[in-house]
């Protein structure tokens, strides 16, 4: 099956996870996989429907390092109102592909299941250390029946030494030309509940009532307020040196006391990079949920807020909990502070095999080796094998139709599409990738 009827599929399958354990329907999406390879692969049902597939191709030298394809099978829900074509119709318009999932993963899902067919199927010979394509469930809801129970639970299927996964992203301009991203970290998520607690009464009566929400919203407005932590990372000065910006921006964006000033200005021409500028230099907090009450006339005895963290390199769950007090200020003492996901940042190194292969495949295609590292904001499957010395990667190859902040808007919002040209690129990319591995590794 060609890539962009694959996408169009999987895009259809609509494994659309809510984050409860009964939505993701990634078995729909395991079926087509089967269908691709004519082969049932390994599959693993953590719950109902929530499927995983795992394909090998055993390599030729059992000491040779292993290569493992992850790509994710669920996507996020929709806004239908939010968009200009059907989320789900998979339609091809104005050279794009246009779906929730085009972008977030399943251009890459269908590039990866696509280069890895003719290794199993035996067209093309093995790679020196097995090939492995784990197409997985529940990326977009921690990994919970996909990626992190595999590692916990079935090591044996998955254990490997090298990964490529997500993010793609498009290539960012440069005094010298297009530089190749390449994703080598992320941030890590520590997603936390805020409780406060009252004591109920009748809503016609508020005069020095015990309202549980009004230490939750002192609580909420400080944390939107206050100036969160900077950090200057190694990932960060690799990047900004490497867009060859104006010396003065350059200088500012690595100092942490004028990183805000230089992302302000940024923010003016450019505010979607900008946008990813902050979340790369700040520990990010955004409240996203609250929750009181149980009628218009009753004083809530109890109080909820969901937040959204992103750590940087260095910090933990004692950083973030003491600056969201310092943040709540008088409000602290009413507030309950539950983690709900701690996940540390997290960092592959460059100086590898399958770094060198990526390097080797954008030369060739692209005609230069200009490649930036960079620290996603986003967290990924691949901060599960990361945990145990796994080397993982995100990479593929975009036209230029879609710039690299117009891109970042696409992940998770309205009219997310990929361009035809990108997907064969893409695939293009991975061949050379794998192929070159594979030499270098033999």
């Amino acid at each position: 099956m060609p890539v962009v009827e694959l996408l169009q599929q999987l895009i259809r399958n609509q494994c659309v996870n809510d984050g409860s354990r009964a939505s993701g329907y990634e078995y729909r999406s395991v079926k087509t996989l089967q269908d691709l390879f004519g082969q049932p692969g390994e599959v693993v049902e953590p719950a109902p429907g929530r499927q995983s597939v795992i394909y090998r191709v055993p390599g030729s030298d059992p000491k040779a390092p292993r290569l493992l394809l992850l790509p994710h099978l669920d996507v996020v829900p929709v806004s239908r109102e939010g968009w200009s074509i059907d989320p789900f119709g998979a339609e091809i318009a104005d050279g794009f592909v246009w779906g929730r999932g085009a972008v977030d993963m399943l251009n890459l899902t269908a590039a990866m299941a696509v280069v890895f067919a003719p290794y199993l199927s035996g067209d093309l010979a093995p790679l020196p250390g097995d090939l492995i394509l784990a197409a997985v469930a529940d990326e977009e809801a921690s990994g919970v029946h996909g990626a992190h129970y595999l590692v916990d639970h079935r090591w044996d299927l998955v254990a490997t030494e090298y990964i490529l996964t997500e993010v793609a992203y498009p290539s960012i301009s440069t005094p010298d030309g297009a530089a190749h991203l390449v994703a080598v970290g992320e941030k890590g998520p520590f997603w936390t509940k805020l409780r406060s607690r009252g004591t109920p009464g009748h809503g016609s009566s508020p005069y020095r009532a015990d309202n549980a929400l009004a230490p939750m919203a002192a609580a909420i407005s400080g944390l939107f307020e206050t100036q969160a932590p900077v950090a200057i990372t190694p990932e960060w000065e690799t990047f900004v040196t490497g867009l060859g910006l104006e010396r003065d921006l350059t200088m500012r964006l690595l100092d942490p006391d004028l990183v805000d000033e230089a992302i302000a200005d940024l923010a003016v021409d450019d505010p979607g990079f900008a946008a990813y500028a902050y979340a790369v230099t700040h520990l990010t907090i955004s409240p996203n949920m609250l929750d009181a009450g149980v009628k218009a006339n009753v004083i809530p005895d109890s109080a909820q807020a969901q937040i959204d963290l992103r750590a940087l390199p260095g910090m933990d769950r004692e950083f973030v909990d003491a600056h969201l007090r310092k943040a709540m200020a008088s409000a602290a003492d009413r507030i309950e502070i539950e983690p709900v996901a701690d996940h540390p940042a997290n960092v592959s190194t460059t100086a590898n095999p399958l770094w060198q292969a990526i390097g080797d495949s954008v030369e060739q295609l692209q005609g230069h080796r200009r490649l930036l590292p960079m620290l996603m904001p986003v967290a990924t499957d691949a901060r599960f094998f990361r945990t145990k010395g796994v080397v993982a990667y995100g990479t593929g190859w975009f036209d230029d139709r879609v710039a690299f902040p117009e891109f970042l808007r696409l992940f998770h919002g309205h009219n997310e599409r990929v361009s035809v040209d990108s997907l064969h690129r893409t695939v293009q990319m991975l061949q050379g990738v794998i192929a070159r591995f594979g030499e270098l590794t033999g």
